[in-house]
């Protein structure tokens, strides 16, 4: 009793804090406008050098020579928590009926490889057609799509002849975005198990070109001007009907949440996990 009313004496009335700022914010959001103005407009990047070099002033003012403090006062903690219940209430639910873990199980990652390469080559074939039947070549879709490398190349009878660069340059780019899209897939196609096929061929290509269409001007100018939207929408379906058919006659796993956590840690838990090799 003497020792607690020693403490509630010797405890000081004031206390000195940081004295809070908004300059890191504005040095932020400075450094942010800097870097959008390399895609948009010089002023915007100028705009941003203002409120960089402005933030770090004030930042630096705030903490050199002597970093600022506010005093908060020591108020004493009165309150008291008391509870009239004698045992732990419990949510009313059926006996045995657990919490629910969603996804239960997931497509492997070779799932989405697997249907991210077979929707590519669906894509492919559906933009070559297009280019076939609209410029009769199949290569102006391949050049449009790397036409932002080569803005000198810009007419369309450039565009429809067959280049080796552009080729090689739209090979991976192609195959490095149905890839990821594809193993997007297959983290998805789980959560909808009973159409999973209209996940991937209507729900998602509507969403990525609707992506697209509001940032392809700042991506490649020259493929914005240029690209026939109801035809790309067409691609993209393709693709998503054909990725979604390949990932979902993939073998799913199980996941490891209702494991214990030594478990999924990968300690050894006699007890918790079978033995390895039954020994």
């Amino acid at each position: 009793m003497v020792d607690s009313a020693k403490s509630a004496v010797s405890a000081p009335d004031k206390l000195q804090l940081p004295a809070p700022t908004a300059w890191p914010i504005v040095l932020a959001f400075g450094i942010a406008l800097v870097f959008a103005g390399l895609v948009t407009s010089a002023t915007v990047s100028v705009l941003g050098a203002i409120l960089l070099i402005t933030g770090a002033v004030g930042w630096f003012r705030d903490v050199l020579p002597h970093e600022a403090h506010e005093t908060v006062p020591v108020l004493p903690d009165t309150a008291v928590i008391q509870t009239s219940r004698r045992e732990v209430a419990r949510l009313g639910v059926a006996p045995g009926v657990r919490r629910a873990w969603l996804p239960i199980e997931v497509y492997p990652v070779s799932a989405g490889i697997k249907g991210g390469l077979a929707g590519s080559v669906a894509m492919a074939a559906l933009a070559m057609l297009y280019g076939q039947l609209t410029h009769g070549s199949i290569w102006y879709p391949i050049n449009l799509l790397v036409a932002g490398f080569f803005p000198a190349a810009a007419t369309t009878a450039q565009i429809a002849a067959f280049n080796l660069s552009a080729l090689l340059i739209a090979i991976p780019i192609h195959l490095l975005t149905s890839l990821l899209v594809g193993s997007l897939y297959g983290v998805l196609l789980p959560m909808f198990p009973r159409r999973p096929i209209l996940l991937g061929g209507l729900f998602a290509p509507i969403l990525w070109s609707g992506l697209l269409f509001s940032t392809l001007n700042i991506i490649n100018p020259v493929l914005n001007k240029r690209i026939s939207w109801p035809w790309f929408v067409l691609s993209q379906v393709g693709f998503g009907i054909v990725a979604g058919i390949v990932v979902s006659y993939q073998a799913r796993i199980r996941t490891w949440q209702n494991l214990p956590f030594a478990v999924r840690a990968g300690i050894e838990a006699p007890g918790l996990m079978t033995e390895k090799d039954q020994e």
